[in-house]
């Protein structure tokens, strides 16, 4: 059975979906991404050598900025009343490489999937542009919805 698109009326224009009717739930999103960052800049963020300051501390308030303002950016998302956001960081020395876990939480009548995602990915934008002095060849990668519950349906990734 396949999907009906919701974001375009029976003209073909785009619509922002009417949610009026939706019940009100609990919601939750997990999103993850990773940037290689080489051994060079990699041991200027754990030493806190980056000229422009706490790289992982700068990136977390950063992505959750951006799971506040994420109906700013994508025009089809509602304004959210976020409800709890966190953003961690896990560190792979072996490959060089830097991957945030972005949490977004909402009691409301959509999910947060959008949110989570717009936080992991600025959370490694910014680690990229206050690390961009030592090397610009860094590589943001695997951006994806880890785990999302709440609402007609739950979605759920091994996390790797």
């Amino acid at each position: 059975m396949e999907k009906e698109f919701t974001h375009f009326d029976g003209q073909g224009n785009a619509i922002m979906v009417d949610v009026s009717d939706k019940e009100t739930t609990m919601r939750k999103a997990v999103a993850k991404g990773t940037i290689y960052v080489g051994e060079d800049v990699l041991q200027a963020v754990l030493q806190q050598r980056i000229k422009k300051g706490d790289v992982l501390g700068v990136a977390r308030v950063a992505g959750i900025m951006a799971v506040k303002n994420t109906a700013a950016m994508i025009p089809m998302c509602h304004s959210l009343q976020i409800t709890g956001c966190s953003l961690d960081f896990e560190i792979d020395e072996k490959n060089a490489a830097i991957t945030a876990f972005c949490t977004a939480k909402v009691t409301g009548k959509t999910g947060v999937e959008m949110e989570a995602l717009s936080g992991a990915s600025v959370a490694l934008l910014t680690i990229y542009d206050m690390c961009k002095a030592i090397r610009k060849d860094m590589v943001i990668t695997g951006l994806t919805l880890v785990e999302k519950t709440g609402g007609k349906s739950d979605y759920g990734r091994k996390i790797e």
